[in-house]
């Protein structure tokens, strides 16, 4: 069975495992003290381009998400999303089990638009009784999106500039953000997010790592005693060392960003697989998701010999589903889809 039902099927890239033998057996002070940590958050630093950057370590996005916005959050205070958000749609309430309402917003193939943004929080302080409301404390935004989706620098700029007029933290998930950042149609580099957003994360889980993100604090902001905080919530791992060797790995001769570029290269040869067999596209993607619409029948077929994820329904006899490439994605993979296609 071949799969393309997530960027995560896969374990790890063979350079992290070969790293993991290389330093299985060399002791190492725990909790994100050693020295694959250290030289990770260095390696970090300098690919976004900002020295004063605070880089710490999580294992997982749901984790993460839940863990910077509680904790850069004050108790009376809520994040803002685009209402297909991931922390709205598919986080089990995680954000709200910390005591904070994900307060929605329209979106747009999966994004906020600044403008929508300033409505709604202009609106929430013109309302005389805005004292009984959680306030708008952060605004989150994914990159790329649910929908595979990019902003763009513009939209990015106009966002934060609104977030700095109502002094709102500017938070990025960047559970798949190398995928956009290697995306052929963006014009935003990592030293845009640095400089635009508040904090970010990069991620590891969905882009050749067993497991980890790497969040970066990008205005002197981090929380304080955040280790205090992290292990509050049940999310320090003892041996940290695990996420350093991985990250460690990611960021040394771009293998982070090859690896990004290789799925975004699998996802354009899938893109024009199914353009070939007159599949019909729910949206235009330019990362390595892929939503088309595929008739039910179809769809069950297709499932004896390629794995792939439901998005939603379309009607009563068409499914929108997704088919995504990653890092570890091959030719053979595609070939699979392209006679189970038909």
């Amino acid at each position: 069975m071949v799969s393309f039902e997530s960027d995560y099927i896969a374990g790890a890239h063979p350079e992290i495992l070969k790293r993991f033998m290389e330093t299985n057996l060399e002791p190492q002070p725990g909790y994100g003290s050693d020295e694959y940590c250290k030289s990770a958050k260095e390696k970090i630093k300098k690919a976004i381009g900002l020295k004063s950057a605070d880089v710490e370590f999580l294992a997982g996005g749901t984790q993460t998400n839940a863990v910077i916005i509680s904790t850069m959050l004050k108790d009376y205070e809520a994040v803002v999303s685009a209402k297909s958000g991931h922390i709205s749609a598919h986080e089990a309430s995680a954000v709200e089990y910390t005591g904070h309402e994900v307060l929605t917003i329209p979106q747009g193939n999966g994004k906020m638009k600044a403008e929508d943004l300033k409505s709604f929080v202009s609106d929430y302080y013109a309302d005389e009784a805005h004292d009984h409301m959680p306030f708008p404390g952060m605004v989150y935004i994914s990159h790329p999106t649910e929908y595979g989706t990019l902003y763009t620098k513009k939209e990015l700029e106009d966002i934060s500039a609104v977030c700095k007029e109502y002094n709102m933290t500017l938070f990025m998930d960047g559970a798949r953000l190398g995928y956009g950042l290697m995306s052929k149609c963006t014009d935003v580099t990592i030293g845009d997010i640095a400089r635009l957003c508040d904090v970010f994360y990069i991620g590891g889980t969905k882009v050749g790592a067993l497991c980890g993100e790497a969040v970066v604090f990008t205005k002197n902001n981090k929380p304080k005693h955040f280790l205090t905080s992290v292990k509050k919530r049940g999310a320090l791992l003892a041996k940290g060392r695990l996420l350093g060797v991985q990250f460690d790995t990611l960021f040394t001769d771009d293998l982070y960003f090859k690896i990004s570029a290789h799925a975004i290269d699998m996802a354009e040869k899938l893109k024009k697989m199914l353009e070939s067999k007159g599949m019909k596209f729910f949206i235009d993607s330019p990362t390595n998701q892929q939503f088309v619409i595929l008739e039910n029948n179809q769809m069950a077929k297709i499932r004896e010999k390629v794995s792939f994820s439901f998005w939603e329904k379309y009607d009563e006899n068409h499914t929108v589903v997704r088919f995504a490439t990653s890092w570890s994605t091959t030719d053979e993979d595609l070939k699979v889809l392209e006679d189970a296609l038909g």
